[in-house]
């Protein structure tokens, strides 16, 4: 489970990361990162979205649950105040943890050059 303080909650945050922040995707996931423009003590947060696109609610919370997993470790890696928002594609539902945590690490590398 992710700390609620490390959650986004608000549309209009999973919004503005999709708008202002950069992106990279891969094959199971897309993967946007909004850094601060000024430093910040704030603790980073991340958000999902998993549609029906992936499957149905079975699916979609099952790739959501591993997402979670994969993302957590991550977050304390983060620069502070960094908002990251990991959006499931369809081929996510067949994808493994492992298949997973490689197109994020991948994605996040490639986004925080």
């Amino acid at each position: 489970m992710l700390p609620p303080a490390a959650r986004l909650t608000r549309s209009q945050d999973f919004g503005l990361v999709v708008r202002r922040g950069r992106r990279a995707g891969r094959p199971r996931l897309v993967v946007h990162v909004l850094k601060p423009d000024v430093p910040t003590l704030d603790s980073s947060k991340v958000g999902f979205v998993v549609s029906k696109a992936v499957g149905n609610s079975v699916v979609r919370h099952r790739v959501y649950r591993r997402l979670r997993h994969v993302v957590r470790p991550a977050l304390d890696e983060l620069p502070p105040g960094t908002l990251v928002v990991v959006r499931a594609l369809a081929p996510a539902a067949e994808a493994s943890s492992s298949e997973l945590a490689a197109d994020f690490t991948s994605a996040l590398r490639k986004v925080l050059r």
